[in-house]
């Protein structure tokens, strides 16, 4: 099924840009896909996003200062700046009380956690049903202490030259962080991972990083289904993240994926669609 892209302004005037595809059907669920750090919309893979869209409407976002979406005004890189994005792409593209299903990969995890935060204190009015939330890899707090924020060795070793203005210390940095997104024989797509980290300005990527956030209550508190999907070999993502929402939501349904790295939809798509869509329709059968 064919893509169409989309534009939102948020409210300091960036806009915000994300790919979509039609619904297959009258009030199908809608998946929210938010990618992770210095990465973009493309990162899912046409795979994946064909695969689900084969069942549900699919919107692959580009965070503020990332893909096609703009750089934001300084300072703009807050929990409610990206609270903010989602809502109002939500607002532009769901309607009614169609099931809207939000996946947040790696740093989206947090981002789902601005949402959540914006939603509960009632910045705009909430657009179509948030049903179920699917972390993959991600976290969900920032922070000194922050449970839900271990990021594993191979994030630490990119940080902080991962966002110095040098090109050659940037690109060596995020070189040895895109080789750990992706299966070390598939080097064209770490090509196309760190291709895709280079086009996020230096102070973007720096500016994610200067940020607090905890959200243990809100993950804890929120009505719908999660699902956790963790690769038990991921080394930028501490797998402690996944289990640390598993004490936080005693019923998510976890897929731990044994041996695989930080991004289980790159490693094996059919497999991750088939974990999403059985998560999914089981959710918004649910609420029928």
């Amino acid at each position: 099924m064919g893509t169409s892209t989309g534009h939102v302004l948020a409210g300091d005037g960036t806009q915000i840009s994300y790919r979509t595809t039609e619904s297959p059907g009258d009030n199908s669920p809608v998946v929210v896909l938010i990618h992770g750090w210095a990465q973009s919309s493309r990162s899912w893979g046409d795979v994946l996003v064909d695969e689900l869209s084969k069942d549900f409407r699919v919107i692959a976002i580009d965070l503020r200062g990332h893909g096609d979406s703009s750089v934001p005004p300084e300072g703009h890189l807050t929990g409610g700046d990206f609270g903010g994005d989602i809502a109002a792409v939500l607002s532009a593209e769901v309607t009614g009380e169609q099931p809207v299903f939000l996946l947040g990969w790696s740093y989206g995890g947090l981002v789902i956690g601005d949402y959540l935060k914006y939603r509960a204190e009632g910045a705009s009015p909430a657009a179509g049903n948030l049903a179920g939330l699917i972390l993959v890899d991600a976290i969900t707090s920032m922070g000194r202490g922050e449970a839900g924020g271990r990021v594993g060795p191979a994030m630490r070793a990119a940080l902080p030259a991962a966002y110095s203005d040098d090109p050659a210390v940037a690109t060596a940095a995020l070189q040895s962080f895109a080789d750990a997104l992706v299966p070390a024989q598939q080097g064209p797509l770490a090509q196309q991972f760190l291709g895709t980290s280079l086009t996020v300005p230096p102070a973007v990527r720096a500016g994610l990083f200067r940020r607090t956030a905890s959200y243990d209550d809100l993950f804890a508190g929120f009505g719908g289904a999660v699902m956790v999907i963790h690769g038990t070999s991921d080394t930028v993502v501490d797998i402690s993240c996944a289990q640390h929402v598993e004490t936080l939501v005693p019923n998510a349904l976890t897929r731990y994926w044994d041996g695989a790295g930080h991004a289980p939809f790159v490693e094996d798509p059919p497999r991750f669609a088939a974990q999403v869509r059985e998560f999914v329709s089981a959710t918004a059968g649910a609420l029928r």
